[in-house]
């Protein structure tokens, strides 16, 4: 068998257009598709959304932008979404954070907090201390979202034994 490649994140937000706004910016992301109305009808579309939603979901609102590497990121807007500050429960079952890269971090962290996103940790942190040049942070969007940025790739972070 041959490891499987991602293929793109879901995101719930509270304003579509500036969540698009944020991403694109933040990320450079492309935008493939601005925000979209997606209706409950008996499309194949519709028909998928009852399979995951459940019936009487009536409607929602969609963006789908795209990395670099082809990894896309999915920003919904539903009517129910509310814009509410929640704690940082990262403790409990479910999506706790995702991650991009950048050899920039700091100025990455720069243009994240002009958009309004903003970063949790108290410093860029380094991996290998004085041996190599890895560093990660911890981010939030503007809606609370939990992501995090790595100077290099996962792969060469963690095959030399980062915790070590």
């Amino acid at each position: 068998m041959v490891a499987l490649t991602f293929s793109h994140i879901g995101i719930t937000v509270p304003d579509l257009e500036k969540a698009v706004e944020f991403y694109s910016k933040a990320f450079d992301l492309y935008v493939l598709m601005p925000p979209t109305e997606i209706f409950h009808d008996e499309s194949a579309i519709g028909e998928m959304c009852d399979d995951v939603f459940g019936e009487g979901w009536g409607s929602f609102r969609i963006a789908h932008l795209s990395m670099g590497d082809g990894v896309g990121i999915e920003l919904f807007e539903f009517p129910k979404t509310i814009e509410e500050d929640r704690p940082f429960e990262y403790w409990r079952k479910g999506l706790f954070h995702f991650c991009v890269q950048d050899t920039d971090l700091e100025g990455r962290i720069k243009i994240i907090e002009e958009l309004g996103g903003r970063q949790r940790m108290k410093q860029v942190r380094k991996y290998y201390p004085g041996q190599k040049p890895y560093r990660m942070v911890y981010m939030e969007d503007p809606f609370g979202n939990v992501f995090e940025l790595y100077s290099h790739s996962y792969e060469l972070t963690y095959s030399a034994g980062a915790y070590d």
